[in-house]
């Protein structure tokens, strides 16, 4: 175990969407020195809970955390100099060999690895189905919704992806709006407005749009932007409370928590 302050370690967490953010969030809530990196055009759903927003206006805020989008690895320190989480575009996370962070984190989701090894830090910890404790990070932790959701494991993997969304309210499939077609994503409504099951939400190409069930909309994906047929464009809460379309989910802080024990099991903070 090394024995080190928590303003003096650096995070690379690889991915800026809700869950991501999420970690970023409560690992920069506890003092730690948080840098995201992103691919160049990211597609979150929860949009006003996500860092990697900075990437197209510049800067971001969740729940009070402000984010700022930096062109060069060399202007992290400046940014958390003013309180602050820098956001980079660099999807392969290059800049890790220049900022040397302590921990990287892969919160991309993807549920395969898409090139995160052991030797990325002292410390690798991933996030979901597709990578194994030991082999391509020292701590996995769990993603899926149920018993245990942000459990730390240090050997073995996640449960694998189900393919289902985990129920809100017993409501799984029916809450997540896919693409209908190939084409260009124009909604009618924004984030946060109440809908009914059947309403005209937007459309993709000459596709239309409804919603699967009334509700809240909790996230979609930026105007204009070209999506792929089946691909996830929004999220209808059956809740019905607006102000969760603005917080960090419970989900998202308990695989935080499990980040947050994964370090301080490494690194023991005097």
């Amino acid at each position: 175990m090394v024995s080190l302050k928590t303003s003096a370690i650096k995070v690379l967490i690889r991915g800026g969407g809700d869950l991501a953010s999420g970690v970023a969030w409560r690992l920069f809530q506890c003092g730690f020195r948080v840098l995201v990196v992103e691919a160049a055009q990211p597609m979150a759903v929860r949009r006003k809970v996500s860092f990697c927003e900075a990437i197209y206006d510049g800067k971001a805020e969740v729940q009070g955390v402000r984010a700022l989008l930096v062109k060069d690895a060399a202007d992290t320190t400046k940014v958390w100099e003013r309180g602050e989480i820098p956001v980079i575009v660099d999807p392969l996370a290059e800049s890790r060999h220049s900022v040397k962070p302590h921990v990287v984190v892969d919160a991309i989701l993807a549920k395969k690895n898409l090139g995160t090894a052991l030797g990325d830090a002292p410390l690798v910890i991933a996030l979901g189905p597709g990578f194994e404790a030991g082999k391509d990070a020292h701590f996995i932790v769990e993603t899926n919704r149920g018993h245990n959701l942000g459990r730390l494991l240090s050997t073995g993997s996640a449960e694998p992806d189900t393919g289902v969304p985990g129920p809100v309210s017993g409501v799984t499939v029916e809450r997540v709006l896919k693409s209908p077609a190939d084409g260009r994503w124009e909604p009618l409504f924004e984030i946060g407005e109440f809908v009914q099951k059947g309403e005209k939400i937007g459309t993709v190409g000459g596709s239309i749009v409804r919603a699967t069930i009334s509700g809240v909309i909790r996230g979609l994906i930026r105007p204009g932007i070209s999506v792929t047929k089946g691909l996830k464009i929004g999220d209808i809460d059956p809740r019905g409370q607006r102000e969760f379309c603005f917080t960090i989910s419970e989900k998202s802080l308990a695989i935080a928590g499990g980040v947050l024990e994964g370090i301080l099991r490494h690194y023991k903070s005097d």
